[in-house]
């Protein structure tokens, strides 16, 4: 069985679900693209190549079985992506949260099936329909659970937009002990730039107390001043709007003192390693070109 356990973003993983690139299907038409990052390189001719992207995932995993970590990978479903499985569930606590997402990528949570079988059934939650989420615009951190959002009346009107206020109160429900803190996040069907598809694209906790952000991911200015006067403006890594269109926030943490990032985010990894924190550097350029990074590709089952 796992032990499901996740308080935050950074204790020691023990187990993670890392998604797969391989069947990877053929280039979506770009009427078939999920966010406009994706339909920037469907039409421009520079969508990433399914062998490029299945060694990117191999160097990752690479990294984290070295660090000792049980990594699951979802059982292929042929021409299906299936690279980002934090879309698909997330765990808080104990719990193992489904995520109500776009209806045409229900078969990849059917994809990890034989790890949840290895989940008690009570541990596994079913939001209902009208509760939209993602597990990129959720995370555990401290007494919080810090939630990206989006709430205004044209919330149909975005395929970025993933999580919904339904989401928001459903999530306070289920996890009562918690404070449950909403982000507006700014959304764009067809800019990539000014798009936080979810809140790990524009935040992001690192080790013990740190985090890195970029401002004009959040639609309210004072939510963003929140999270910078929290975490203390000496301890937060500012992105600009072109680090954030390349993924700087979507690093992963092996542990507060491990983190994972693409080699080429060059002033992002120096000030980690002038905070002390280890910095495992894996390529992942070509996957960044589908708007997710490394935190997007996976699903942490237990930390310690």
């Amino acid at each position: 069985m796992i032990d499901l356990n996740i308080k935050d973003e950074t204790a020691q993983l023990k187990a993670v679900v890392l998604g797969t690139a391989e069947s990877n299907g053929p280039v979506p038409r770009p009427e078939e693209a999920y966010d406009p990052k994706s339909l920037e390189h469907i039409l421009a001719g520079t969508y990433p190549r399914e062998a490029d992207m299945v060694r990117e995932m191999e160097a990752f995993a690479a990294v984290l079985k070295r660090h000792g970590v049980k990594v699951f990978r979802p059982e292929v479903i042929e021409d299906c992506n299936q690279i980002f499985s934090r879309d698909i569930a997330f765990v808080v606590d104990d719990k193992l949260v489904k995520a109500n997402i776009l209806p045409e990528r229900e078969r990849e949570f059917e994809a990890i099936v034989h790890v949840l079988d290895r989940i008690d059934s009570d541990q596994i939650l079913t939001p209902p329909e009208a509760v939209h989420v993602e597990g990129g615009d959720v995370m555990p951190w401290n007494e919080y659970l810090f939630v990206g959002t989006y709430s205004a009346p044209d919330y149909p009107d975005y395929i970025t937009a993933r999580t919904n206020k339904e989401a928001v109160a459903y999530l306070q429900e289920q996890f009562p002990h918690r404070i449950v803190k909403s982000f507006e996040l700014r959304k764009s069907n067809t800019n990539a730039r000014e798009n936080a598809l979810h809140l790990d694209c524009c935040f992001q906790p690192v080790g013990k107390d740190m985090c890195i952000l970029h401002k004009n991911g959040f639609l309210l200015e004072e939510q963003y001043q929140w999270l910078r006067n929290y975490f203390g403006p000496d301890k937060v890594f500012e992105i600009d709007k072109e680090e954030m269109y390349r993924m700087f926030s979507n690093v992963f943490s092996i542990s507060p003192e491990v983190v994972v990032s693409e080699q080429s985010f060059t002033r992002l990894n120096n000030w980690l390693r002038s905070r002390g924190l280890k910095v495992e550097e894996v390529p992942y350029s070509e996957i960044a070109k589908q708007e997710g990074l490394l935190r997007c590709s996976t699903l942490p089952l237990e930390r310690v």
